[in-house]
């Protein structure tokens, strides 16, 4: 008969304690038992305080300190971490290291925004929408500053007067008042470059603008849903990219590049360096060659989406600028908005950090940190044998030295004309008009003539509708009720 096995006890440990509380100190490191308590004369709320109280001095004096100039613009944003996925062959087209497989894995950080509203502002604003990605390549950091739309809105007469004067802007001002300019929410914007680059080969280039399309769908809002949103939820955006990655539901955009080739360009319908005017869809090649996939909420607002720059200075070997006018000032206007909000040492922040630098030319100022090896290095470059950054445009030009002003042109209004055109074909028309008006009432008699004028010369039964619908909202039209709600959202 077998024996039946002894039951054994063993040792169980007890869990180890759990870490005691991080003690709270000064910012030399000095330990404070009682950090709520503060220095005073007398044991009672009435007495004054001391001056010698070290941490409700230094405590007050972070909290004073501690905000850092916003934006001019995209000052309201949401931010997230993803990755780029290469999906087709573009190697004939471009050296880019990040883009030379299929299947090829790039990690990113996106910060998308709106533009002309402060930090406070809410997210459903009639407005362009910015969509920057910093693509962290083995040769260095990519930005892409994209956009939904390239027309933003300010206060009334100032807006409709700029606009007015500059005809050329109607184009993107017509997307901007169709529902396209209160979209759903982020996840449902497709997204553009506006701007012309280049992409490079060791021995050629092409132009290319690019296309990010949503994997959600495009969906917008209507005017009233976007007013309303902003009342009850002005962080709705925000809110609905941070929960849709916290759930495991991950927007993903396809990556497409418009390519035009050098010797096609003088052919075009379009100056293709002109940021007003959309390429045809029927303009040069059509290449799908990627996916951007959002999977990672940050941890810090301020440290990672606050502090976040972006600028076009920022390529790699494959990608490089074009002689777009407005692409051309933004290399400047970026990283000096960075150098003045973030200090000359940005890009040492964790966020804005490439995989790998060395310039130890480049020291010293606010918030240095000397990551050098060894740490004591040559202000000046010792040798000269190394490698260069090579310019790799290989266009020619020759020509005086002048002042020049681009001037409206007549075929300023054709792409404008045949967007009016979509619209009455797609059912659209009549919200157009009624957003245009809603925004327009609110200009000066004069502002509103000069507007008129100009949707005239794309079409007089466009000027007709808008004139009507805009004087109709006017006060004496409605009775003098001049408190009524009439789309002011952010300037709609």
């Amino acid at each position: 008969m077998a024996s039946i096995p002894q039951l054994v006890e063993f040792y169980v440990p007890p869990p180890p304690p759990s870490p005691p509380p991080p003690h709270y100190t000064t910012d030399n490191g000095l330990e404070v038992d009682t950090p709520q308590a503060t220095v005073r004369v007398g044991g009672n709320l009435q007495g004054p305080h001391l001056l010698q109280d070290i941490n409700l001095l230094e405590t007050i004096s972070h909290l004073t300190h501690e905000r850092i100039p916003e934006r001019l613009v995209h000052a309201k944003g949401v931010g997230a971490y993803g990755i780029f996925e290469v999906t087709d062959d573009i190697t004939d087209l471009t050296k880019a290291n990040f883009l030379n497989a299929v299947g090829k894995k790039t990690s990113l950080f996106a910060r998308f925004s709106t533009v002309v509203g402060e930090r406070g502002s809410a997210d459903s604003v009639r407005d362009t929408r910015g969509f920057a990605f910093k693509i962290y390549t083995d040769e260095g950091n990519l930005d892409w500053m994209f956009f939904s739309t390239v027309t933003a809105l300010s206060p009334f007469d100032i807006f409709w007067d700029f606009m007015s004067s500059n005809p050329e802007t109607f184009n993107t001002l017509m997307l901007i008042f169709s529902d396209c300019g209160t979209p759903r929410s982020y996840r449902f914007c497709d997204i553009f470059s506006a701007n012309t680059y280049k992409f490079v080969r060791n021995d050629s280039f092409v132009y290319v603008r690019i296309y990010v399309r949503t994997n959600q769908g495009v969906k917008t809002r209507t005017r009233e849903d976007a007013e309303r949103l902003a009342g009850i939820d002005p962080d709705a955006y925000t809110r609905d990219l941070h929960d849709s990655i916290a759930n495991g539901d991950y927007p993903s955009w396809t990556v497409w590049a418009q390519v035009v080739r050098p010797d096609e360009v003088d052919s075009l319908p379009v100056n293709i360096f002109d940021p007003t005017r959309r390429w045809p869809e029927d303009v040069g090649e059509w290449r799908k060659f990627g996916k951007i996939t959002l999977n990672k909420n940050p941890e810090d607002e301020f440290g990672e989406v606050e502090q976040a720059s972006f600028s076009p200075t920022a390529i790699v070997p494959g990608w490089d600028i074009s002689p777009d006018p407005i692409l051309q000032t933004r290399l400047f206007a970026y990283g000096s908005a960075a150098r003045y909000r973030l200090g000359i040492n940005f890009h040492q922040l964790e966020v804005n950090k490439p995989k790998y630098s060395y310039n130890p030319t480049k020291r010293d100022g606010i918030g240095y940190v000397n990551n050098l090896k060894p740490k004591v290095q040559p202000n000046y470059i010792t040798n000269d044998g190394g490698s260069v950054y090579i310019a790799s445009d290989a266009d020619y030009w020759s020509g005086n030295i002048q002042s020049y002003e681009s001037q409206a042109e007549n075929s300023d209004y054709d792409q404008p004309r045949d967007l009016w055109e979509e619209f009455k074909r797609n059912g659209t028309a009549e919200t157009f008009v009624s957003n245009v008006a809603t925004n327009l009432s609110m200009a000066s008699e004069a502002v509103r003539r000069k507007t008129y004028d100009v949707f005239r010369n794309i079409d007089s039964d466009l000027a007709d509708e808008i004139k009507t619908a805009t004087e109709n909202l006017l006060p004496h039209a409605r009775g003098g009720d001049a408190l009524m709600n009439r789309g002011g959202v952010g300037g709609c």
